[in-house]
């Protein structure tokens, strides 16, 4: 009986065995062994019974009297030959010797699925034990007519102390938005808004135009170049700043003082952290064509400007509303940036070991987060299958072990400070969600409730609002 877990659900989950009788003669009885639990984040790679933690493991001893396992055997035995299809034998009719020979593997889990979680619930119940993990049945023992034994291990939460945590200080961040923040995101606006007008004068550029450009660079120097780095770099009507931040300063001095048609050659020498990666470290040698100036023309601040860009009165009416959502934008980043901080703060401040299953279950959630993202951006699911998982579920794991121990830390600090999630707070979240999936909230909480995740989404209401309550206290 290898490979069954027994859930702390009171389910008993088990891996068919790998010998056991696939032909026409299975029982239709209907019985559907389900592995969910082992394949819900969808990945291949997900590792079945995780390595526990020993100083979160515990072990209970289970012994099942043997006239309950011998009802057992016959209740099952009975519903296997009621169901089974054999040839050769009416509906029914199949003799029980035979139903136990051909259906053994089968009967033996049944039983074992029937009998086990009263007693491992009672177990737990009387050892004042709450497990948090799958748990792993050991040195199973059945036969009928004997005592069932068994041995099930799984983790539970450590006991740890959060004595001091007031003690922790994190300097509180200034949130209030500068005028400084609120016109560079207004010129930041207008600049988008801004069009290129020819200049049609006959003059030089000068700082403040724009020029528009072909070039074609040669990469220069010896040694050996990727055949993609030796392609030239190449641009038609490329729009170029003289003398602004962004303009590379070689360019700013060819182009300052030439005129439209005029060809110019001129060298640059990339800086080793430049941001293309293609150009870093390299010399190119560029022919450049000035082929037009231009000068680009922002909108002017009018209430005409304001209604273009949505429902504003005017002018005065959107540089308000762009300041309050800078202003509740940057209150909003900085003070959770800050509870952050006090959350690492509270970690490296409390020693305490992490169960490797809740850890696990994270490293599920982060590649989960990943994948998806690398979905978003195009991967495809023949090139996803071929990363390496485990690899990449190592490279998670130092951060899911952190992850893991600021929730537990907040969730006991919770405990503390008494703080509790009202049901009016679950259905408001509720309707955000809602909104954003565009499910109706009836069917979206109905689903939520059925896989669990509500229970989730108030546990992680409550620890966001301990983590409000931590920066009141802490940051200063």
């Amino acid at each position: 009986m290898e490979g069954i877990t027994l859930s702390s659900a009171d389910t008993l989950e088990t891996t068919p065995n790998p010998e056991a009788s696939t032909a026409s003669a299975q029982p239709e009885h209907g019985h559907d062994h389900d592995h969910h639990h082992d394949h819900e984040h969808g990945h291949e790679h997900h590792q079945h019974g995780p390595s526990l933690n020993p100083e979160c493991t515990r072990e209970v001893e289970i012994e099942i009297p043997a006239d309950e396992v011998s009802r057992a055997f016959r209740t099952v035995t009975k519903r296997y030959q009621k169901q089974a299809r054999i040839p050769g034998f009416r509906a029914g009719k199949v003799p029980e010797s035979l139903i136990r020979t051909r259906f053994h593997d089968g009967i033996r889990q049944d039983v074992v699925e029937s009998v086990l979680p009263t007693h491992f619930r009672e177990a737990i119940d009387k050892a004042e034990l709450k497990p948090i993990s799958q748990p792993q049945v050991t040195d199973l023992q059945l036969e009928d007519g004997q005592p069932l034994k068994f041995k099930a291990v799984f983790e539970i939460l450590p006991a740890f102390s959060v004595d001091g945590y007031q003690d922790v200080k994190v300097p509180k961040p200034d949130t209030d938005l500068t005028d400084a923040e609120a016109d560079a995101e207004l010129e930041r606006i207008r600049d988008s808004r801004s069009t290129m007008e020819p200049v049609t004068e006959d003059r030089p550029l000068a700082d403040g135009d724009w020029a528009q450009i072909t070039f074609r660079g040669e990469f220069k120097g010896e040694g050996e170049t990727a055949e993609a780095e030796q392609q030239p770099v190449t641009g038609d009507d490329v729009m170029i700043e003289v003398g602004g931040q962004n303009t590379l300063p070689a360019f700013n001095e060819a182009l300052r003082g030439s005129k439209p048609g005029q060809q110019l050659k001129f060298e640059v020498s990339y800086p080793e952290d430049f941001g293309e990666r293609r150009l870093a470290g390299k010399t190119i040698s560029y022919d450049v064509e000035v082929k037009a100036i231009k000068k680009k023309i922002q909108p002017e601040l009018t209430d005409e400007f304001a209604k273009e860009l949505g429902e504003y009165e005017g002018i005065e009416d959107f540089k308000q509303k762009l300041k309050d959502h800078l202003a509740s934008d940057k209150k909003r980043k900085l003070e959770g940036e800050t509870r952050d901080k006090i959350v690492e703060a509270l970690i490296a401040k409390y020693q305490f070991p992490v169960p490797e299953s809740l850890v696990q279950q994270q490293v599920d959630a982060r590649l989960d987060r990943g994948l998806r993202a690398l979905a978003q951006q195009g991967m495809r699911t023949e090139d996803m299958r071929k990363l390496d998982f485990n690899r990449l579920r190592e490279a998670q794991h130092d951060s899911a072990v952190n992850e893991v121990k600021g929730s537990l830390l907040l969730d006991r600090i919770a405990d503390e400070e008494k703080i509790e999630v009202t049901d009016a707070e679950v259905d408001r979240e509720l309707e955000i969600l809602s909104l954003q999936s565009r499910e109706p909230l009836d069917t979206l909480r109905h689903r939520l409730t059925e896989d669990g995740s509500l229970a989730r989404i108030r546990e992680q209401l409550r620890r966001e609002k301990t983590g409000s309550l931590l920066y009141e206290k802490l940051a200063s």
